[in-house]
């Protein structure tokens, strides 16, 4: 019977052998909408590491009252709470980011990361596991958020942060801040991840092989 992962595997899985937007392939209706720029990508990031932590947290206080036909409901109950608080916050104190963010904060309620961390670790993990799978995710989510948002920035604009890093002969690619550069960007990088997780797995065969 294979172990339960503790928390420190539980945070590092997140970051890079199970990363939301890499290799689990979630959450990828803000990923693709959002990272235009690395402001609004680490905005989003932020807005979701407090949303998972918090509803993480909460569902595992509560894990032993939930009723197993109830579940998806109490998650949901539980993450559009903190989704509301965070919302709101933004609203208050970063009025304009807010605005271009639009519906895609609402729409972390039904983030498909949130609601499975919820259902495959919270429910079923001691508060502290909870709390680390949260912020590992979160940090894996915020990695693949800000590496597209990367690239798109500085190929489409020359500025990253909105500041200028590539000299004003740079043509810029207007694509890559529209629809297509998300797609274009995300499936560059999508294939350069799988390239190299292949190759790794590959070597480390080889070299099982010759022992």
């Amino acid at each position: 019977m294979t172990a339960e992962p503790t928390a420190p595997e539980r945070f590092i899985r997140g970051i890079l052998p199970e990363n939301p937007t890499y290799r689990q392939l979630l959450g990828l209706c803000p990923t693709l909408a959002v990272t235009n720029n690395m402001k609004s990508a680490l905005t989003m990031a932020g807005a979701v590491l407090f949303v998972l932590f918090c509803a993480n947290v909460m569902v595992s206080l509560i894990r032993n009252l939930l009723k197993p036909h109830l579940r998806i409901v109490a998650f949901t109950l539980v993450i559009a709470a903190f989704v509301t608080i965070v919302d709101r916050l933004l609203a208050a104190y970063m009025y304009t980011m807010s605005k271009n963010l639009g519906p895609y904060i609402p729409l972390i309620i039904v983030n498909c990361i949130i609601i499975g961390r919820c259902e495959i670790c919270a429910s079923k993990e001691s508060v502290l596991k909870a709390a680390s799978d949260a912020i590992g995710q979160s940090i894996g989510f915020g990695i693949g958020l800000s590496s597209i948002a990367f690239f798109r920035e500085i190929i489409g604009t020359g500025m990253v942060f909105g500041t200028r890093v590539l000299p004003q002969i740079w043509p810029d690619w207007v694509i890559m801040i529209l629809p297509p550069g998300a797609f274009f960007t995300f499936g560059l990088l999508l294939g350069s991840v799988n390239y190299m997780v292949n190759r790794k797995n590959t070597s480390i065969k080889n070299r099982d092989s010759m022992k």
